[in-house]
């Protein structure tokens, strides 16, 4: 750069089209830094973004107009659903020669609208912080999509970002939808589909003894974690990405034939699948010895949130952990390999499949419970049933019935969100120091 950073924050203006918690994330800490930054949601919430932004040096304005003549890096930061109709909406008012990106979780259709809208001489950086907002962005992994810039753009943007902290990943759209789709959309599944069906059995899953223990520590802090989110940061990703399409129905097919294969006494069918599976994923690591994120009940036990002792749980299939390792093997997908550029829950989600799967008594142990074991066979059944729903949606592009079924089932578990979320953040906090600690 020509001149210094400190002589750029002079003149250089910021701006996020889209107030929601990661928009917010974003403009504190540019205004932390130093930046000049200046925010907009819908115009009926002005007075609301106003409000939360007294105190600090960050503008609060009127809308996408104000926001876009003004500013000289715009960020959208707005629901994937509608970023075409905003983008269409202020894109063309955005001030000569300004850099645009966006931090949707789904990048073609992000590019394709600003291609669409955006006039020639603006400059095209996008980004994607693959944590969430509750999530300390540093040593995260940052995505960085040079789609159309000039070098001096790139290296401003760059520089701002530079105070997020994160683990800087460059990659194209493409890449960066491949990659997110890996590491994402069958993680969510899992823990949309287990809160689904914990809730069509009437069941409060920490009270029962079916479920406690690290690994059922682990299902329930992060679906809750889920379901305490915004129902459109998981449908965005789902349905506008085609490559997440196929991983979520592929995810309830394995769901849905382990299960036939479990109780139509097709048992060592059943284990030559999940183990030859087990071998794809995780190679012959079959002593239990620690590899990457290898966890341990010891430690997850101290992150739970339920009062049934251990002593009194039982025996699990763990289907939605044999499923997602199916899954992977039927996609050919490695999932070690995407690690860098991977979220706090594929990452824990990598280790606990990977702790069943390398633990040779507990591999065996879930087997013998999925085939010959019938108490679990109802809880298994409601667990396929709600896996296919949410493939359902996802594969109809159907986001008001998404909406309306992960809205039901979060007020179920609202209740328990604040406990939940409280223990969840200590326990993700907590993995992940242990997984920097193994890298």
């Amino acid at each position: 750069m020509e001149c210094s950073v400190d002589e750029i924050k002079k003149e250089f203006q910021i701006g996020i089209i889209g107030f929601g918690d990661m928009g917010r994330l974003y403009a504190e800490r540019f205004s932390q830094a130093g930046w000049i930054v200046n925010v907009c949601d819908r115009k009926e919430n002005f007075d609301i973004v106003k409000q939360k932004c007294e105190g600090t040096k960050i503008n609060a304005l009127q809308d996408g107009f104000e926001v876009s003549r003004k500013s000289d890096y715009i960020l959208y930061s707005v629901e994937s659903e509608y970023l075409d109709r905003i983008v269409g909406m202020y894109g063309p008012a955005t001030k000569v020669g300004a850099i645009v990106g966006g931090q949707s979780s789904c990048k073609s259709p992000e590019i394709r609208a600003f291609e669409k809208y955006l006039p020639q001489d603006v400059d095209i950086i996008s980004c994607h912080s693959m944590h969430g907002p509750r999530v300390n962005p540093q040593s995260q992994p940052l995505v960085i999509i040079r789609h159309r810039s000039k070098d001096k753009s790139f290296e401003i943007v760059k520089e701002i970002l530079s105070c997020l902290q994160s683990s800087v990943v460059f990659l194209s759209a493409e890449e960066h939808d491949r990659i997110t789709a890996d590491t994402q959309a069958v993680t969510h599944a899992a823990f949309l589909a287990m809160g689904m069906a914990w809730r069509a059995n009437n069941q409060y899953p920490w009270e029962i003894n079916r479920w406690c223990g690290g690994i059922e520590n682990i299902k329930m802090n992060l679906s809750m974690r889920i379901y305490s989110s915004k129902w459109h940061v998981y449908a965005g990703l789902a349905i506008l990405n085609p490559d997440a399409r196929k991983q979520i129905k592929q995810y309830a097919t394995s769901v849905t034939e382990l299960f036939k294969l479990s109780i139509s006494g097709k048992a060592q069918e059943f284990e030559n699948r999940v183990r030859n599976a087990g071998k794809f994923v995780f190679g012959e690591q079959n002593n239990g010895a620690s590899s990457g994120l290898l966890l341990s009940d010891e430690l997850l036990d101290q992150y739970s949130i339920s009062n049934v002792p251990n002593d009194k749980s039982v025996g699990n299939s763990h289907l939605s952990i044999l499923a997602i390792v199916d899954s992977w093997w039927k996609l050919g997908i490695h999932p070690q390999k995407h690690m860098i550029c991977s979220t706090p829950l594929f990452r824990l989600w990598v280790g606990v499949s990977e702790y069943v799967f390398c633990n040779p008594d507990l591999l065996t142990s879930c087997i013998y419970t999925a085939t010959k074991h019938n108490e679990f066979c109802p809880d298994d059944l409601e667990f396929v049933l709600s896996a296919r729903s949410w493939s359902e949606h996802v594969e109809q592009g159907d986001f008001e019935n998404y909406k309306k079924q992960f809205v039901k089932i979060q007020d179920y578990f609202r209740p328990r969100f604040e406990e939940a979320t409280k223990v969840g953040n200590a326990m993700i906090k907590k993995l992940l120091e242990n997984l920097n600690k193994t890298a």
